[in-house]
């Protein structure tokens, strides 16, 4: 159990649910496509930031937690949209085991030079 119940209430953002789906390419290999699933009410939360090297030059990456009401079709790689902004999903976890909210820990990685 990683958090508690959220308020009543407190689901206030707007996102959109994707669902990743890997096609296969014609001349080998794959490509990830996602999918709008639906619009939900939950609630969005910034945790952490940092700035990091990718191949040549820099990414900034940062994380959030996602709260929403409880979903079996939300996993990871699965994409959360807020506010314009591509959340990929890492962890999506069971709050209290009772299946009424869905905690997701989702990383947004955007290249900064």
């Amino acid at each position: 159990m990683r958090g508690a119940v959220p308020p009543v209430g407190s689901l206030r953002d707007r996102v959109q649910l994707q669902k990743r789906e890997m096609a296969p390419m014609p001349g080998g290999g794959h490509e990830t496509m996602f999918f709008p699933m639906t619009s939900v009410w939950a609630r969005v939360r910034s945790r952490s930031a940092r700035i990091m090297r990718e191949g040549d030059g820099r990414a900034a990456t940062s994380t959030h937690a996602v709260t929403l009401r409880f979903r079996k079709d939300v996993s990871p790689g699965d994409r959360i949209v807020y506010r314009g902004r591509a959340l990929e999903v890492v962890e999506a976890e069971d709050i209290n085991g009772r299946k009424a909210y869905l905690d997701c820990l989702c990383v947004e990685t955007a290249v900064v030079g």
